[in-house]
């Protein structure tokens, strides 16, 4: 699975949100199976950070990941309708401008599977060179999002770094600072599988049942 245009040395970031699973109560899925999807489009993708559902946590990774001058962040989990998913309110403090029609394409994505999909608040968007998107925190949601972002991220990061069509094709020598993610460092992104059922029903849940235990368990 290959995504048009990704430039070479493109770098992505997998954040995941989730009380449980920042506590070590409950093992990521969906933070593993992003990194290892988005490192087959072609990202040259970090390990994934774990932060727990608080908006300053959320927002300090991201800003993080922005100073680290990666490409792309790709948050999971958080997105739902339970008091504690902030994960969109976090991201808003953090871009400059929304990107909403990428957003409707991943709410749409699951949709047709899982009506609970349009329950999803994730919202995409952009700060400095970075393209940030929130994703749900099931495996079935992560795997539908990510199919959507293989066929336009590629051209969405050149387009946000100066190129689109005409500029850079290879960001190996961006001039940042790497700067080391927060939070807890718990997945390697070489790994994927297993589940994180829905915490709105079904296993595309748009919170995720590793999101402070909301819903049941169920496996994808």
């Amino acid at each position: 699975m290959g995504s048009p245009g990704v430039p070479a040395g493109a770098r992505a970031r997998v954040i995941t949100v989730s009380d449980r699973v920042y506590a070590g109560g409950y093992a990521d899925s969906s933070g593993p199976l992003a990194a290892g999807a988005l490192g087959r489009i072609g990202f040259v993708v970090d390990d994934v950070v774990v932060v727990p559902d608080e908006s300053d946590a959320i927002v300090t990774a991201l800003k993080a990941a922005v100073s680290a001058g990666v490409h792309l962040v790709v948050t999971t989990g958080g997105t739902g309708l339970a008091p504690r998913d902030v994960t969109p309110e976090a991201t808003r403090l953090v871009i400059d401008r929304e990107v909403p029609g990428l957003a409707e394409a991943l709410r749409a994505a699951g949709r047709a599977k899982v009506p609970t999909a349009v329950l999803s608040r994730g919202i995409a968007g952009v700060r400095g060179g970075t393209l940030v998107v929130n994703l749900p925190g099931s495996t079935g949601g992560v795997a539908d999002g990510v199919t959507v972002l293989a066929g336009v991220v590629g051209h969405a990061v050149a387009q946000i770094r100066g190129g689109g069509d005409h500029g850079r094709t290879d960001f190996r020598d961006d001039d940042h600072d790497h700067v080391g993610p927060p939070g807890r460092v718990i997945a390697d992104r070489a790994h994927g599988g297993g589940a994180h059922s829905g915490g709105a029903g079904g296993a595309h849940g748009t919170g995720g049942a590793e999101d402070g235990g909301r819903g049941p368990r169920k496996m994808g």
